[in-house]
């Protein structure tokens, strides 16, 4: 249904035009039971006229026999319509409202506040942009109340209003809200939220639901409706990189070729050069086409189909991708489950695994821990029952082209299936997998009660021995961008000027100090940690040292310079076109990346965060090595390294 407007009666034309160019807000009300999402909905529809009189009266009549507000309108009952759910009071399954104001089109989604219904809540929570947190004002923050935050957390809402209901039953009282407000704070500081805000309401009467309320003249903040109406969604859709999931090769006939599907993120135009994968070849887009015509650019959720100006091979399943950002490409996964079948799940069985539009079977090889989701604790289990969550590694029959959820939605999250009922029983979440930092080990106290020893031999000593002060270069880059190169160049110029300087290769260290790591984002920390610690004894030895390491995630860089010392840490950032790294790579390393052989492979199947205050920052494509190596050596001389 649709907001009243007087365009319907002049010129109904010009109002469904109008209807037809409004953004859509899809919303949920979540919480503990009978903390009155179902009555907040309610009152939405009634104070912004969204209901039919005839609908109106039925519900006065219903609310005499079944409703919970015997001297008034119950108006719950819009919402819950099942028998169980108006004889028991409470929500049990989803249930979606629609309606309109002058400014948008929402989608509303009325969730369970039980338990035993987590799945029904993450279902409807998995498309929302917002989340409405009720929480009764007489009984502040509960555990249900925490496991709805951080399931809407987890699901990737990165908007939440938290509307403290019930204020008339407390009297109004603003030292009830803001002890609430603190609570909830309290709780959310485990947890990264983007954008969080507190709303003092009263759902049954209507207090700051749609009008400014005259009873809590201490809040001068806006009202629910306002933030629903003005709260900025253009921000949680993924509009830089380009992600169109094949869900059709259209063929009518010889002189057609064009590849059907839904944009999952990016803005695309003709002229645009685009990557197929998992094949790796690429094309420029030649025509946008849709069911009204050609379009000049499309944006998500558009459903649209693309021609290219040649050939190439793509699939129903494949990912066309936009050449600066790739997706990764992997077949062992690290992702969040939420298991939703009465049988628990198997470790070593296999399910069907549906991402996008491909299908393939998998595994879950390990889980990790499952999370209580009321104390955010991770536990040990060996496996997940109906409504658990837990985190868990899956090995797939092939490579799938994918984004971490907490990048795009669509192309992040997986369902499970059970191959012999075909019933769907788990929801995936997955994670980067160069994007984790392993904070623990990093963070972790020495076993023992150990202290450091004192050198004889002074700092200052050292310095004026060696003519140098100690210090660390990372120089950080995709593979063949020429981190070991350089740094030996470096080595060995410091060396003619009489200067002690060694290099630490990353392949070195997997020879040796690493060989027990693998690539999984967890191990690159591990290894980046044991470089920083080695690094800061050779520093403590008075030498430099030059550190030839990919290092994908700035969240490990700041690491290495917490641990080193950010007075003796310089950060050298080597970069040049993918092609040219392709071009240089004579082991091959890209080409079996890009057909899965190689996982988490930094530029192709997983992100590389590039720097962005680097120290010094080098063009390899258009720097020789000679001038590279001196640009470094000059950045030292600045910082006092040599002398």
């Amino acid at each position: 249904m649709s907001h009243q407007s007087a365009l319907i009666e002049t010129d109904i034309l010009a109002y469904l035009e109008e209807h037809e160019q409004k953004e859509i807000l899809r919303f949920l009300t979540c919480g503990s039971v009978d903390d009155g999402k179902s009555t907040l909905i309610g009152r939405l529809l009634h104070d912004s006229k969204m209901i039919m009189e005839d609908q109106l009266d039925a519900i006065k009549r219903e609310s005499k026999t079944i409703g919970t507000q015997r001297d008034g309108v119950d108006l719950a009952l819009l919402v819950d319509g099942l028998q169980a759910e108006r004889e028991q009071g409470i929500t049990i399954d989803v249930a979606y409202r629609y309606f309109s104001t002058a400014k948008r089109k929402f989608i509303i989604a009325d969730t369970p506040g039980h338990e035993q219904y987590t799945r029904n809540m993450v279902t409807g929570a998995s498309t929302c942009d917002v989340a409405i947190i009720l929480i009764d004002a007489r009984h502040g923050v509960l555990p249900q109340t925490k496991r709805h935050t951080f399931l809407a957390h987890l699901l990737g809402i990165r908007h939440l209003i938290v509307a403290i209901n019930k204020m008339d039953a407390v009297d109004y009282d603003e030292s009830v809200y803001e002890s609430i407000r603190s609570d909830y704070l309290a709780f959310t500081s485990q947890l990264a939220l983007d954008d969080l805000a507190f709303i003092p309401i009263s759902a049954l009467l209507g207090d700051n639901v749609v009008d400014q309320s005259t009873n809590m003249p201490w809040y001068q903040g806006a009202t629910l409706m306002f933030l629903l109406e003005t709260v900025p969604i253009s921000t949680v859709r993924d509009t830089e990189r380009v992600r169109f999931p094949v869900q059709w090769v259209n063929r009518p006939d010889s002189g057609f070729r064009g590849y059907c599907g839904t944009l999952a993120g990016g803005v695309v135009q003709p002229g645009d050069m685009v990557t197929a994968l998992p094949s790796g070849n690429s094309a420029t887009i030649d025509r946008i086409v849709t069911a009204d015509g050609d379009v000049d650019r499309a944006f998500p959720p558009m459903s649209v189909t693309l021609t290219l100006d040649r050939e190439i091979d793509v699939s129903r399943g494949d990912i066309i991708a936009s050449d600066a950002k790739l997706p990764h490409i992997a077949d062992r996964l690290e992702a969040t489950i939420v298991w939703m079948a009465e049988a628990p799940l198997e470790l070593g069985r296999r399910y069907l695994i549906k991402h996008g539009t491909k299908r393939v079977t998998g595994q879950v090889t390990a889980l990790d821990y499952k999370i209580d989701v009321n104390t955010l604790d991770h536990e040990t289990a060996t496996e997940l029952a109906l409504n658990e969550i837990g985190r868990a590694t899956l090995e797939l029959s092939e490579p799938i082209v994918f984004d971490a959820y907490a990048d795009n939605r669509a192309m992040g999250a997986m369902i499970l299936i059970d191959r012999l009922t075909n019933n769907t029983v788990g929801a995936a979440m997955i994670h980067a997998p160069g994007g984790v930092v392993a904070e623990a080990a990093w963070d972790e106290e020495p076993h023992g009660e150990f202290r450091t020893s004192s050198s004889r031999i002074s700092a200052e000593e050292r310095a004026e021995r060696l003519r140098q002060h100690p210090i660390t270069v990372l120089l950080t880059g995709l593979s063949k961008v020429g981190k070991t190169v350089i740094a030996q160049e470096v080595e060995r110029r410091l060396f003619d000027g009489g200067w002690l300087a060694s290099v630490n290769d990353g392949q070195d260290f997997r020879l040796g100090v690493s060989r027990d790591l693998g690539f999984s984002s967890e191990e690159r920390s591990e290894n980046a940690r044991r470089a920083a610690e080695i690094s800061r004894l050779m520093n403590d030895a008075g030498l430099i040292t030059l550190n030839a390491f990919v290092v994908p995630n700035g969240r490990v860089r700041e690491r290495i310079r917490d641990v080193v010392g950010a007075e003796r840490f310089v950060e050298v950032y080597l970069t040049a076109p993918i092609d040219v790294l392709r071009e240089r790579d004579d082991d091959g390393f890209y080409s079996r990346a890009d057909s899965g052989e190689i996982a988490n492979f930094p530029g192709v199947s997983t992100a590389f965060d590039e720097p962005e205050n680097a120290d010094l920052t080098l063009r390899t494509d258009q720097q020789s090595i000679a001038e590279c190596a001196e640009a470094i050596i000059d950045l030292l001389r600045q910082r006092g390294a040599i002398f």
